[in-house]
């Protein structure tokens, strides 16, 4: 799934760079204060959860605004550490969130559930560092 979660990274860093020369700095700003108003509204429905539903709800909102601006940044100043920046956003949300649905389980199956969680995350860190090799 990590390398699939790469892969998927590194071709939409392509698509992106190929779009970035058309942003200006203000749709730029738009942009991040969309993603900002996105999460806030992701946030408030994560409220009207319970429990580790809510906490796991609210691991995926962050998640997906640390990536969403990351992407942004892509987008905007398309750069090899950009590009990396938003492979390690996307790691370490998949981490957080994984992590954080392990709490449903207990004993022996919830320390699975973090040993694989954490093993996944070292797999995408080294898929990064590999990432950033071959530049």
């Amino acid at each position: 799934m990590k390398k699939h979660l790469l892969m998927l990274a590194l071709a939409s860093t392509c698509f992106v760079a190929t779009q970035a020369s058309a942003m200006t700095g203000d749709e730029h700003k738009v942009a991040k204060e969309k993603i900002e108003a996105d999460y806030k509204v992701a946030k408030a429905q994560c409220d009207t959860m319970k429990d580790n539903a809510k906490d796991v709800c609210q691991k995926e909102a962050k998640g997906k605004e640390d990536v969403a601006k990351a992407e942004l940044e892509q987008q905007y100043k398309p750069s090899d550490s950009n590009a990396r920046k938003v492979a390690e956003e996307k790691v370490k949300a998949t981490y957080e969130v994984a992590k954080e649905k392990c709490d449903d389980q207990s004993g022996d199956a919830k320390s699975a559930c973090v040993k694989q969680a954490k093993a996944d995350e070292e797999k995408g860190k080294a898929d990064i560092k590999a990432m950033k090799k071959a530049m």
